[in-house]
């Protein structure tokens, strides 16, 4: 596995990979391979660390992307996009370096805005749709989880349902999709006196309480992508929702697929409601219109 850009949120996954997993190589480009190596006699696996050799690109498995600059995202309506001005200036640089190098295993996109950058690295990358994918809202999808499970006073894994669309603002919580208890939660509302507005709104802005109170986040979103990364080389099959390329709706965005050792091997067809469908139409034609925009920007720099 190659971990890229060591900001607050890269430097979390290298260290929580095998201090929970055995793999056999991190590639790392980070000062920080130093500091990791003399953790590992502590550690329960052992893991070979590579720095900064790009010629061993060809023959890694997972790529996760984490370039970024938390800080631009300190903004009054905490969109993610404010960071998009610094990462589509390094996301065609680290394509051409994964082309160049000859990689063509799975890459796990972390960076924001997600969806937008997830759709980036396959287009500049030439893999296969299913072969790239994004984090996407399966961190909003645990933020949702934990606040139903606080109001229930339940564990937050014994939650079930998905946050839609963008991992941004544009998302939502699909309520007809979330049970707990042996119910729907939508059966519950009444009678345990549920917000479900509150709930959505505190798993939407989730990230910026953390950034609010440290200036950066990376334990969820880390968390979140090592889980991803586990399906991948375990070859799991485990259903969680990530950001994957919908053909319906012409975009990468967020929605549960099956994520097994060849990428997303199979894409969930939910039911539903009508106000559902329109959200995740309107989510899916703002990333498009972003990613448009970006590469209208693009060509007329070219030119």
């Amino acid at each position: 596995m190659v971990f890229g850009d060591f900001n607050h949120t890269g430097k979390a996954f290298p260290f929580s990979i095998p201090s929970r997993y055995q793999f056999t190589q991190n590639i790392l480009h980070s000062p920080d391979a130093l500091d990791l190596r003399d953790a590992m006699a502590n550690l329960p696996f052992h893991t070979n660390l590579t720095v900064n050799d790009d010629s061993q690109l060809a023959d890694c498995d997972v790529v996760i992307s984490t370039l970024g600059k938390s800080k631009l995202v300190d903004t009054p309506d905490h969109d993610r996009f404010a960071e998009f001005k610094f990462t589509r200036t390094q996301v065609p640089l680290v394509a051409k370096k994964l082309v160049d190098n000859g990689f063509h295993g799975k890459l796990v996109d972390v960076t924001n805005p997600c969806d937008v950058i997830t759709s980036m690295y396959q287009k500049l990358t030439g893999l296969p749709k299913n072969h790239v994918m994004g984090t996407g809202t399966l961190l909003d999808s645990a933020r949702m989880r934990a606040c139903v499970g606080e109001a229930l006073h339940v564990d937050s894994r014994s939650v079930v349902g998905f946050n839609l669309g963008e991992h941004g603002n544009s998302q939502f919580t699909a309520w007809s999709t979330v049970r707990v208890l042996g119910k729907r939660v939508l059966d519950l509302v009444d009678e345990r006196h549920l917000d479900l507005t509150d709930m959505e709104e505190r798993a939407r802005q989730g990230g910026y309480m953390v950034y609010k109170g440290k200036k950066y986040t990376n334990y969820g979103v880390a968390t979140a992508a090592v889980r991803l990364t586990n399906a991948l080389l375990s070859d799991a099959r485990t259903e969680m929702p990530v950001s994957n390329y919908r053909e319906e709706y012409g975009t990468y965005l967020s929605y549960p697929a099956v994520v097994g050792r060849d990428g997303v091997v199979e894409q969930l067809h939910l039911d539903l409601t009508a106000a559902e469908k329109e959200k995740l139409a309107t989510s899916a034609k703002y990333i498009k219109d972003r990613l448009a925009a970006e590469e209208q920007r693009a060509a007329q720099q070219d030119a």
